[in-house]
């Protein structure tokens, strides 16, 4: 079962998605400010989210839904089949690690 998050219904519908890729990071989160309140007054109402510029960073930045662009399809494409080739070739490494294990235990 997936968790879900209710959101009011007075409130706009949020533009990105948890763990969606944009040209800023990562989302990791967001957060709402409503119209009418001292944190909408101060820094502008909306959905606010925080962003991790990879998954190797130790920062987080926070966009007003306005300031992020998405990924075109080009982009998320060359990025996700990049990761793909990445953990490929840990996997290929890790295989190899094993049959040497597994040869020597054969063979000892």
């Amino acid at each position: 079962m997936q968790p879900t998050i209710s959101i009011p219904q007075h409130w706009e519908y949020p533009r990105f998605a948890m763990e969606q890729r944009t040209k800023d990071g990562i989302i990791l989160g967001f957060y709402y400010y409503p119209n009418g309140t001292e944190l909408a007054e101060q820094f502008g109402g909306g959905w606010r989210y925080a962003l991790m510029p990879n998954k190797n960073s130790d920062e987080l930045f926070h966009f007003q839904e306005s300031q992020i662009q998405p990924l075109s399809p080009e982009e998320l494409f060359r990025q996700i089949t990049t990761e793909i080739d990445f953990y490929q070739q840990q996997i290929n490494i890790l295989n190899r690690q094993l049959t040497v294990l597994t040869e020597g235990a054969t063979n000892g």
